[in-house]
């Protein structure tokens, strides 16, 4: 083996005789971030009844580290032993084989996944309380399509010609938190109002009640939301709504009647007159009836860019868009802010990169249990990015996170009864990293 120095090619002879080495050092952060915002002690005490005998490894803190497993980047129960392999960092971590009795007992009782979702709420309103919650919550709902392999229970045919699942997703925008989810089959219809409803309330469950009355919330879908039920649902639960609105025969009708000046500049996401986008409300001209009252529908309308495929619905060159929506004020802030419901698309895809991608288990139940520990982990990131990091690092996307700072080695030296985590001082993310962990010590603790 060979590397360069000094521009020079330098013989390498390798040993097994090192020290102190630690790998994933980074992540030894998000197991110190459930720890902060009670995550751990809350699993703990959630699923103590599923303990089966003294002695035996904590439930909770099993539940914790195949979480932060999945925010390391793994995904499937093997990949545990990054985790498991560090014993200095992360203590000590359960085998494969009690990962999944504990997985196992927790699909087997129909209480199981709830006590999950009320640890994972009660660490939420922690972290709320160390970072500040939101003046506005936009709780975005989405379903995705994951393709199963091998065949598995609750599997099944998918519109799209594929074979997996389709669940059922929601986020919180101002956030970036992972809010609920339920698994669904690959035959699910992205517009079942029952299931949109159903995950909506698990959402609203994920607020704690000191700021569930005061949030201003939003539920934002795409036309898989235009249902009567969902937005029936909405009113009556003092929720606004921003869905999309099919382009029907009568809507590219009205379409055709506005005359030029009556468009307006639309906004980008900084508030700034977009180049390319302009926007008109048609309510007056359409018959509502049947949806919420004062329900209002926007238009939006841009110029498709070079060399797109225009369709049938497409006139003059413009694409057209259509929200329904129950907002009052500016029409133009309103169309902005249902424009930033693509970023759901962003966490769908960055949780399909922390172990949704991969649904690992044949029985329905496990997988659930699976999805429900995806959620966790996506938390996690964004607790500890929202808590501990700034610039880029707050903002970036977990697979770069993971590569900058969360798989980083160390060495870890110990003198008398201290332990010095030495990091690379030429990593160009060493300080940030180093200034990640103090601000972690400085966090308030939990109280006893």
């Amino acid at each position: 083996m060979k590397v360069t120095r000094d521009g020079r090619r330098i013989n390498v002879e390798v040993r097994a005789d090192g020290e102190g080495l630690v790998s994933h050092a980074g992540t030894a952060l998000l197991a110190r971030v459930a720890d902060k915002t009670g995550l751990t002690r809350a699993l703990s005490s959630e699923l103590a009844s599923l303990q089966l005998r003294a002695g035996s490894h904590d439930r909770g803190r099993v539940v914790r580290d195949l979480a932060v497993m999945l925010a390391d980047g793994g995904d499937c129960l093997a990949d545990l032993g990054a985790v498991r392999d560090q014993a200095p960092l992360f203590g000590e971590v359960a085998s494969d084989s009690t990962a999944f009795r504990v997985i196992d007992q927790i699909a087997g009782d129909p209480d199981a996944i709830e006590w999950l979702r009320a640890a994972h709420a009660r660490a939420r309103a922690r972290a709320w309380k160390l970072c500040g919650a939101p003046e506005r919550l936009t709780i975005d709902l989405d379903a995705t399509l994951i393709t199963a392999h091998s065949d598995k229970e609750g599997a099944e045919g998918t519109f799209r010609g594929g074979y997996g699942f389709h669940p059922m997703l929601a986020y919180a925008d101002e956030t970036g938190e992972a809010l609920a989810g339920e698994l669904r089959p690959g035959n699910a219809g992205a517009n079942t109002a029952a299931d949109q409803i159903t995950v909506a309330e698990q959402a609203l469950e994920q607020i704690a009640t000191e700021h569930i009355e005061d949030l201003e919330i939003l539920l934002r879908v795409d036309s898989a939301g235009a249902t009567h039920e969902l937005l029936d649902w909405c009113r009556d639960a003092w929720i606004c709504f921003s869905v999309g609105y099919d382009l029907t025969e009568t809507v590219r009708d009205t379409i055709l009647t506005i005359a030029d000046e009556d468009w307006v500049c639309a906004l980008d996401q900084d508030g700034n007159p977009r180049d390319n986008g302009q926007l008109c409300e048609i309510t007056e001209q359409l018959d509502l009836t049947g949806w919420p009252e004062a329900s209002r529908v926007l238009v939006r309308r841009e110029r498709a860019h070079p060399g797109a495929q225009l369709s049938f619905t497409d006139h003059d060159g413009h694409r057209f868009q259509a929200i329904l929506t129950d907002q009052t004020g500016d029409a133009a802030e309103i169309e902005r802010r249902h424009r930033g419901r693509a970023r759901v698309e962003d966490h769908i895809r960055n949780d399909k990169d922390t172990g949704l991608r991969n649904l690992p288990f044949r029985a329905f139940e496990h997988n659930r249990v699976w999805l429900a520990l995806v959620l966790i982990a996506h938390d996690l990131i964004a607790w500890t990015q929202r808590l501990l990091l700034t610039g880029e690092l707050a903002r970036c996307e977990p697979k770069r996170l993971r590569y900058r700072l969360l798989h980083v080695a160390a060495r870890l030296a110990f003198s008398g009864r201290r332990a010095r985590l030495r990091l690379q001082a030429t990593w160009p993310w060493a300080s940030d990293l180093a200034a990640a962990f103090e601000r972690l010590k400085a966090l308030t603790p939990l109280p006893a």
